[in-house]
């Protein structure tokens, strides 16, 4: 069936839901994961934050870091063989180019379940992996509920 999974993640409770989803999915199929968190480029990241003065995209690497590192733990808790991987672009783009390079055949992903104009204007990462990747795509919404 699977035998490389991917699990990005953005350090949200949907990101950290779909991971336990991709762990439980590695144990049963005996898959390799791959963690990956992508700092999205644009004119935001170079806004300075107040503090220390590093700008968001710094600060959100850092964290990128911490989310990462944090489902790499509990993966290797379950015995899992995991990568890990932070990369820096427009998340869509970046997600199916890493799978491609991993041999990955599904990621498993967390979404928000946003609709109507929010959809339309912010746009959906797991949407967007889905349309454009060549990739089995688990959704994992709300509670856990898969689609």
């Amino acid at each position: 069936m699977y035998d490389r999974i991917l699990v990005p993640t953005d350090g949200s409770e949907y990101a950290e839901a779909a991971a336990e989803r991709a762990f439980d999915l590695a144990e049963t199929t005996d898959a390799a994961v791959f963690v990956v968190c992508v700092v999205e480029e644009g004119p935001l990241g170079s806004v300075r934050l107040p503090g220390d003065g590093a700008s968001a995209a710094e600060a959100f690497a850092e964290r990128a870091e911490t989310f990462v590192g944090r489902l790499e733990k509990r993966a290797r808790e379950r015995g899992l063989e995991v990568e890990t991987e932070i990369r820096e672009g427009v998340p869509v783009r970046e997600l199916l180019a890493y799978a491609d390079e991993v041999g990955a055949a599904v990621a498993v992903m967390g979404s928000r379940g946003r609709g109507g104009v929010s959809r339309m204007m912010l746009g959906s990462v797991t949407d967007g992996v889905t349309r454009e990747g060549d990739i089995d795509v688990l959704v994992v919404g709300e509670k856990g509920a898969t689609a």
